[in-house]
């Protein structure tokens, strides 16, 4: 009886720190500030960007922001009419040179907009 009460208690232990240790943790979220676009902006107009890099920042929505839920949406709208994937694996931009135009352009309008929200 004994036996049974030390292993029913020691289960029952492991069980309720599980519980805790489970109530207590909350999902990570992960928001997409201006920085970050501006970060991947510099990076494929230095031709520094991966795919997967850029499809995992341009590719989700933004819900807490809706300016920079249209930034987002103007960057895709570039990579479907400008975009040239396959070449980015031999080192070559992103873009073609009108769509890193239109990304350089998006990038200062979006980084005068941060200056101008700081002030």
């Amino acid at each position: 009886m004994a036996l049974y009460l030390l292993v029913f208690g020691v289960c029952l232990l492991v069980i309720g720190t599980t519980v805790v240790i489970l109530l207590s943790t909350h999902t990570p979220r992960y928001r997409t500030e201006a920085h970050h676009l501006l970060d991947v902006f510099d990076k494929a107009l230095a031709s520094q960007v991966s795919e997967s890099e850029w499809n995992a920042l341009i590719g989700y929505p933004i819900r807490h922001d809706e300016y920079l839920e249209g930034v987002r949406r103007r960057a895709v709208h570039l990579m479907e009419e400008h975009g040239r994937r396959w070449q980015l694996v031999q080192g070559k931009p992103l873009l073609n040179t009108r769509g890193q135009a239109e990304l350089q352009a998006l990038r200062d309008h979006l980084a005068a907009r941060m200056a101008l929200r700081r002030t």
